[in-house]
């Protein structure tokens, strides 16, 4: 009897993006829920899943609005309309910040209590602390704040994108029986949460926008204040640009990151205890409905809550601080250039110090030797050290730099950093018409000692970001293999000025080849399995979108290749389907570090291939940015990468959460016994401090078949 076929464009077999990206988010959630996190951590935490929201609301809630507003009716792999996707998120962001004030309330503020780090009210204050909180109005708040009544004559001030603000009801003294809506933007440069004189190791906190209320009758006066309310709102912050219609890209994003601040309002986040009449001015004011209002229980805008980790001097209630391994260069080695020259570097951040990236740039400005720079820049920090060697390296080199000013909420630091290059004589470009510039990519030409002219190479995971580098986990490769830097070259080529080539090997570069070798990789570990020989994929990235590459990995697992996906974030296959994904697993790892690093590694029959590079596998990173993709091309780099970083994250048993096939993550049983546990980012830890080894990992126990045990069956069309 023949099988029944079964058809991978069955949108039953795709997860919806948006959906899974807010399932990412609660697993951070997750993270601030965990006892076992000191609790400032656990306070971060929290903070992070609001900022993540944010940016969720702003751009991705915001960007399905857009759709329906332009009747488009195309739908995803998943086969979701925008109108399902808008009122399924709504009902999801309804759900998660409710859970959010939840941990808030329940189980951050009494255990911050208990460590002697309290929140506030004005009833709580003890008389000095009332008189200083007098006293920091009167001095630091009043002079900022501009109270507006809204009357014929003053119109409803214009509220930013993301600022906290005070709605009021106020009523006239004198004879009258109108009520007014009040409103007080509230300064960004006013700390939003205030510390208060407190005993010696006591740590005392007020939120600003109650000191607010408290202050709004000396700003209103002969006015009866009926009712206040915290509030804010979210924009949506896409940038909206024709780029091929702009003459000067680098001034049309300059214009388009002010109409940021004013795009259309997609959410407002008030205060539960508002009254009905406040919320519904500000409703009508906003154009919003009410699905798009979203009541908290507790302050508004828990991102703030980043100013208790920052302002608490407790390093108890801290992770344990740790220092990063710095690279020691060989006894007969005189500079990293020759240490290059003897084999390729590869660094693992954070654990391997970002420094060496760093200094890499550093000595190139200042090394006569080199000649030339080139340089891309996605996101950096805003005085960051590789800036400024790039300004000093041009007034004797030839420094070329491509700045990806789309970088989102990165655009203005990329503009005021290209400004300076290009004042310091740097050719600054801005990459290709309609491609983001996301490849990680550093190219030297040095004449050495030999008299030989050399071009060195840094390929990374991760942005020039000297800050992010220490808590994002990314791989940096330092090489001078010639056929490495000559595909780099070509890729600068590219990228300067679209001089496209069929073929940058040994590099895969997006958006020209990338998508179909990663294609022709899985086909040849499917190969392998029909034929039985031995095969398997593991993949370390941080989104699987792509419906064309799913489809790939569910023919692979058909085939009976064992697929390991280790997704941080958005994953919209969905493992152990029955006849379609059964030998896929997926985990996420979420702990102390943002896992970002993008491994790719392929049996290939016993001769292994593994790879690193700037792409996940979404259509945004295969087809609309420009990408590298390197092999691991040392053997020693590429057993370090197997047999110490993939096999200790296949081994978590603490931090890994399991992806069931309805989408949703499960925690794997925590062993019982402590020395039973391990947890993948402590060990790399005590690797880079020399209180561990590979020989510690524990034998890594395959994952149940999860798919097979979720009582929810996944109907799928034969």
């Amino acid at each position: 009897m023949a099988v029944a076929k079964i058809n991978l464009d069955d949108p039953a077999l795709y997860i919806n993006r948006e959906l899974s990206w807010l399932g990412f988010n609660r697993r951070v959630l997750e993270e601030a829920l965990d006892s076992h996190n000191p609790i400032l951590e656990r306070v971060k935490f929290l903070a992070i899943t609001a900022s993540n929201l944010d940016e969720f609301i702003e751009v991705r809630l915001a960007g399905v609005l857009q759709q329906i507003e332009d009747g488009i009716s195309e739908t995803g792999p998943d086969g979701m309309t925008a109108i399902e996707q808008r009122d399924k998120i709504a009902e999801e962001c309804r759900d998660f910040v409710a859970a959010q004030y939840e941990c808030w309330n329940k189980h951050l503020l009494p255990e911050l209590a208990k460590n002697k780090i309290r929140m506030l009210s004005l009833g709580d204050l003890d008389a000095q602390q009332l008189k200083f909180v007098k006293e920091y109005c009167d001095r630091e708040v009043d002079p900022l704040l501009t109270p507006v009544t809204v009357d014929p004559a003053h119109p409803f001030p214009r509220v930013i994108n993301k600022a906290l603000c005070l709605a009021l009801l106020v009523r006239k003294r004198r004879r009258s029986n109108t009520n007014y809506m009040g409103v007080m933007t509230i300064p960004r440069v006013l700390p939003r949460i205030v510390r208060l004189p407190s005993e010696p190791g006591e740590f005392h906190f007020i939120f600003l926008a109650e000191l607010i209320e408290f202050h709004a009758a000396q700003m209103y006066r002969g006015y009866e204040i009926l009712s206040a309310a915290s509030f804010r709102v979210t924009r949506n912050s896409n940038l909206y640009m024709e780029e091929e219609e702009s003459r000067n890209l680098l001034e049309t994003v300059r214009a388009e990151l002010h109409n940021r601040r004013k795009g259309d309002v997609v959410r407002l986040e008030i205060d539960s205890e508002a009254s009905p009449e406040i919320v519904e001015r500000l409703k009508t004011n906003f154009e919003i409905e009410d699905w798009q209002v979203l009541h908290t229980e507790g302050p508004v805008n828990l991102n703030r809550m980043m100013n208790i980790y920052e302002q608490t001097d407790r390093p108890d209630l801290k992770y344990k601080p740790f220092v990063a391994r710095e690279f020691k260069l060989d006894r007969n080695a005189h500079d990293i250039f020759e240490q290059i020259r003897k084999g390729d570097v590869l660094l693992h951040h954070p654990y391997d110090s970002y420094s060496t990236v760093v200094n890499f740039i550093e000595q190139a400005a200042s090394d006569p030797r080199v000649i030339s720079h080139k340089q891309t820049i996605y996101r950096t920090s805003s005085d960051s050290p590789i800036g400024r060697a790039l300004i000093e390296a041009a007034a004797e080199k030839e420094v070329t730099v491509v700045v990806e000013l789309q970088a989102r909420f990165d655009e203005a630091s990329n503009i005021r950093w290209s400004r300076s290059m290009e004042d310091a004589g740097i050719q600054v470009f801005h990459g290709l018409v309609g491609l983001k510039t996301h490849a990680k990519l550093s190219l030297l030409v040095r004449r050495d000692p030999d008299g030989v002219m050399r071009s060195y190479a840094h390929i990374g995971t991760g942005n020039y970001n000297p800050t992010t580098a220490r808590f994002y986990t990314d791989l940096s490769l330092l090489t001078c293999d010639p056929e490495v830097t000559q595909a780099v070259h070509g890729v600068f080529n590219y990228l300067t000025a679209y001089a496209e080539r069929n073929d940058f090997a040994p590099l895969s570069v997006s958006p020209i080849n990338h998508a179909e070798n990663v294609i022709q990789l899985i086909q040849r570990e499917a190969q392998h399995a029909r034929e039985g020989h031995p095969s398997g994929i593991i993949v370390k990235m941080n989104a699987l979108q792509d419906k064309n590459t799913i489809k790939e990995l569910y023919r692979a697992s058909q085939a009976g290749v064992p697929i390991d996906l280790i997704i941080r974030g958005i994953c919209s296959l969905r493992p152990g389907v029955p006849g379609v994904s059964q030998t896929i697993r997926v985990r996420s790892i979420v702990g102390r570090f943002l896992e970002h690093s993008r491994i790719f590694v392929f049996h290939n029959n016993g001769d292994e291939e593994t790879y690193i590079g700037s792409a996940d596998w979404m259509p945004r990173n295969l087809y609309d940015r420009a990408e590298v993709t390197c092999p691991v091309r040392d053997p020693l780099h590429a057993q370090r990468i197997r047999s110490e970083i993939l096999t200790a994250y296949l081994a978590d048993n603490v931090k890994t959460r399991i992806m069931l096939k309805n989408g949703t993550f499960k925690h794997i049983a925590v062993p019982k016994k402590k020395e039973l546990e391990f947890n993948a980012q402590d060990f790399l830890i005590a690797v880079a401090e020399g209180k561990a080894s590979v020989s510690e990992i524990p034998t890594h126990t395959p994952l149940p078949n999860v798919g097979l045990e979720m009582d929810e069956k996944i109907e799928v069309a034969q």
